[in-house]
């Protein structure tokens, strides 16, 4: 069982065809609407899910790059998810335009064959990030429409590493239980309130310095191209026809990120590519994925990449 968070605020069609392409009645999926994508968008991605029993929707919040408002939603999706259902084993976040490179059969045997790992990105930022430090030395608050420099400086949380990655995961029940609701993760929430770009960093820093998790796994499952994108960071390429022979040759379980109005038929191609053997039948390779040195752990040294089950 899989329960999965889909952060959505435009494109309802394009959401739609995800959401088809990912829907198992053995999951459970909630969904964030951005709040400033507007009443007839929310009132459409709704209809849009009257299909789908096992998917609810959280109440919207304006979700602003670079905010903790990212975090703020996630969190709010982990706990709507622990209470809809005590049996799903692995929780998942997607956004809207990201789409499936596994059939939901695949999913599951794949992360039944590496119970006990963690799948998200994290690396100690003092030693592989250092020039995004400010992030979490300056301050920073969130207004409407954008994250404000405060010119305010501070030292990083007493007795803790910051560690960065990505926003993506498929992490365990086990810790949304615990970055949800244990008292051990509140002075990090309490942080990281007023950090840039929080959602990329909060989860990997709980993780490394709180608490007992699984087996840490480095990787966080989707095919991602990374371009730049002025001074500040890097963006997801959008994915179109020509990718298609590398991603139905990905081991990954999803990609981000597509956009149907500049590439349809690269949809077209990849709901077809989930019928075919590749895409539905999971076959455990000899050689396991690479874990990562876990400060709470000590883990096998293997030489490549896995998943988890918990």
């Amino acid at each position: 069982m899989v329960a999965y968070f889909i952060l959505v605020h435009r494109y309802p069609a394009q959401f739609a065809r995800m959401m088809r392409a990912a829907y198992d009645e053995r999951n459970s999926y909630v969904i964030h609407i951005d709040k400033r994508s507007g009443p007839e968008f929310a009132a459409e991605i709704r209809d849009i899910l009257r299909a789908y029993p096992k998917a609810e929707v959280i109440p919207a919040q304006a979700a602003l790059w670079g905010g903790y408002s990212l975090v703020d939603a996630e969190l709010r999706g982990m706990q709507k998810l622990l209470e809809m259902r005590a049996d799903w084993k692995y929780f998942i976040n997607l956004s809207g335009q990201d789409f499936p490179l596994k059939s939901q059969q695949y999913v599951h045997d794949f992360l039944t064959a590496h119970a006990g790992c963690e799948f998200i990105r994290a690396s100690d930022q003092r030693k592989t990030r250092p020039d995004t430090l400010n992030r979490i030395h300056e301050m920073f608050v969130e207004g409407k429409d954008t994250v404000m420099h405060t010119g305010i400086t501070r030292a990083f949380l007493p007795n803790a590493t910051p560690y960065i990655g990505t926003q993506w995961k498929a992490v365990s029940r086990g810790f949304c239980k615990f970055v949800t609701a244990d008292p051990q993760a509140l002075r990090f929430k309490n942080f990281y309130r007023q950090s840039f770009i929080a959602d990329e960093a909060f989860f990997q820093t709980v993780m490394m310095n709180a608490g007992q998790h699984g087996k840490m796994m480095n990787n966080d499952l989707p095919t991602i191209e990374w371009v730049p994108d002025g001074p500040i960071k890097l963006r997801p390429r959008n994915f179109g026809r020509a990718d298609m022979p590398m991603l139905a040759a990905s081991p990954d379980l999803f990609a981000r990120k597509f956009d149907q109005t500049q590439d349809p038929l690269v949809l077209e191609l990849l709901e077809a590519h989930l019928k075919t053997p590749a895409a539905r039948l999971y076959k455990r390779p000899q050689t396991p994925p690479i874990s990562m040195a876990h400060p709470q752990h000590v883990f096998d040294s293997e030489p490549e990449l896995a998943v988890v089950v918990a």
